[in-house]
């Protein structure tokens, strides 16, 4: 998402007034419409107490009314030690698990902080077999992205533990989102994050999301999405928007929220509040023999990178290969990003699959 704000660059809020919707152009913002994801299944790997891992820290009819004014959202400085360098300037963040468990990479863009932030739990209840994985993009500052990483995590998985029913794991994500949400917004902090998660237990991959990061798989070569996109221009979302009173205008090709905002969910976002929700779409997978890999990516990546491309860089270096390099993919995918013209941070995160395989 490009959106500017004073003189820094952020891919989310835009103050400027934006009031004529005369553009015909299209962009990646005006998604093709899809139904919403909403499944249900019999896992429940956590009926005994959960002893937290280690956690790795690096975002009906529409009536007619008349437009309210363009809402202004403030911008906070970055609040995370995030790395950097013997000169103060931040650097590129690389990670990679212990035995290839995951890798992931994060590039800053213009802006003048990454506001990109990651969060990893494995060997949940001490299995090997059981992790979970985010992905968090900010916007209006990395407070909300930095706090998510710390937080959904484990708030998913204590509410798994509370509700300890096999059929409700669904319903446990979804809490675990709105926990974070609403412990985000009672410390009165500002910003917002788009979040994905990838909780892999029991031989199954179930992934949620709010916002415009998203999750693609490698089954046997194929590209398969397994999260939609949350922009405005969705049109569940623009409905769902318009009903509650808001609405949605076209600047530059981009759809956006009261003139300001260019997703439609995440943590956090105070001042658009009731209608950018937290709740996330989950889809649950069994894992097989068949699926490779997946990959969680900001849409720094996916506005200049398709699925399927995304996929043909990473098999030759990961799959079949006596040492895989599954850090490169991570490079490579972004520096095909930068290439094509993006600006905004990008964070890539590749988990091999075969491993959680049951």
């Amino acid at each position: 998402m490009s959106v500017t704000i004073s003189n820094s660059h952020n891919h989310h809020y835009h103050q400027t007034s934006i009031y004529s919707s005369s553009s015909s152009s299209l962009s990646p913002h005006q998604c093709s419409p899809s139904s919403t994801f909403s499944y249900n299944f019999s896992i429940n790997p956590f009926r005994r107490s959960f002893d937290a891992a280690a956690v790795t820290v690096a975002t009906a009819a529409t009536v007619k009314r008349k437009r309210p004014s363009m809402l202004v959202i403030p911008i906070v400085p970055l609040g995370f030690d995030a790395s950097t360098s013997k000169n103060g300037e931040e650097v590129d963040v690389v990670e990679e698990g212990k035995n290839g468990s995951y890798s992931v990479y994060c590039k800053k863009g213009r802006r003048a902080f990454l506001e990109d932030r990651f969060s990893v739990e494995l060997d949940i209840h001490g299995d090997s077999k059981q992790a979970i994985f985010g992905v968090f993009d900010g916007h209006g500052g990395a407070k909300a992205a930095e706090y998510a990483a710390k937080n959904l995590n484990k708030n998913i998985i204590a509410e798994v533990v509370r509700l300890d029913d096999a059929d409700d794991t669904e319903a446990a994500i979804k809490q675990g989102y709105l926990k974070t949400d609403s412990d985000f917004l009672e410390g009165e902090l500002q910003g917002g994050s788009c979040c994905i998660t990838a909780l892999i237990t029991k031989g199954h991959l179930v992934v949620s999301n709010a916002g415009d990061c998203r999750a693609v798989m490698s089954r046997g070569g194929v590209a398969e999405a397994l999260t939609t996109d949350h922009r405005p221009s969705r049109p569940d979302e623009k409905d769902r928007i318009e009903i509650k009173g808001g609405y949605i205008d076209c600047f530059k090709g981009v759809w956006r929220i009261q003139g300001s905002l260019a997703v439609s969910r995440g943590i956090g976002d105070r001042q658009l509040k009731q209608w950018v929700i937290a709740e996330p779409e989950t889809k649950s997978v069994k894992i097989s023999s068949n699926d490779e890999f997946v990959i969680l990516a900001s849409d720094g990546l996916w506005e200049k990178v398709t699925n399927q491309e995304a996929v043909d860089i990473i098999r030759p270096l990961c799959i079949g290969n006596d040492k895989p390099l599954p850090i490169t993919a991570c490079k490579k995918l972004v520096d095909m990003a930068v290439s094509r013209g993006s600006v905004d941070d990008i964070s890539v995160m590749i988990i091999p699959l075969a491993q959680y395989m049951q």
